[in-house]
């Protein structure tokens, strides 16, 4: 059983990579799935998005406009900041859980995807670091065509993390998603045969 971290840029595709990996028989627990759900209705922390942000970060039915907020936060450092103390803790505290939950299953590797994971310095978790790499032109592209960004407004999500350039520094392990899945695919392959579980 090994258990090691996932992370990468905004559109790299983390997702990609994660679907893969589970073909082959891992359990990967995703912290943005998390976040997601730290932030539902009835959660202590979408009351406290909603003191903090305002009441017009809730749809009408109560649950919350996740684009409105990405709109606030991504435009304001502090703001960010704010989101993330609130939401961190608990995130934090579904990630430990559903590692221990896998950790006691029979699946050969535990990958943990994390966005920001050296950005808060959480590399040393993990036996090592695989890192889902696409360059800054690729990030671009793919937040136009996927989240139908304007050039400035994906550039304002690249600066809220560390330059992917700087992640590959600090990887342990490096899959370039910056062409075709199928090479995507062969690469993770590649790196399953060499470094997943034996």
């Amino acid at each position: 059983m090994r258990l090691i971290g996932l992370t990468g840029g905004i559109a790299t595709g983390k997702s990609t990579v994660d679907a893969m990996l589970i073909r082959r028989g891992a359990t990967v627990i995703d912290a943005d799935e998390l976040a997601r759900e730290a932030v539902q209705p009835g959660e202590p922390a979408l009351d406290r998005v909603a003191e903090r942000f305002g009441q017009e970060v809730l749809r009408p039915d109560g649950s919350l406009d996740r684009e409105r907020l990405g709109g606030m936060v991504f435009a304001d450092a502090e703001a960010r900041s704010d989101l993330e103390a609130i939401t961190h803790p608990r995130i934090n505290e579904l990630i430990r859980e559903r590692v221990a939950s896998a950790l006691s299953g029979a699946a050969p590797l535990v990958v943990v995807d994390v966005p920001l994971l050296f950005e808060h310095a959480r590399e040393g978790m993990y036996e090592g670091v695989l890192l889902v790499y696409a360059p800054v032109d690729v990030q671009l592209q793919r937040l136009h065509d996927r989240n139908h960004l304007d050039e400035p407004a994906a550039r304002q999500r690249l600066a809220a993390q560390l330059p992917i350039d700087d992640k590959r520094a600090l990887a342990t392990w490096i899959i370039d998603n910056s062409g075709e899945e199928s090479a995507t695919q062969r690469a993770v392959d590649a790196w399953w045969e060499r470094y997943g579980p034996s």
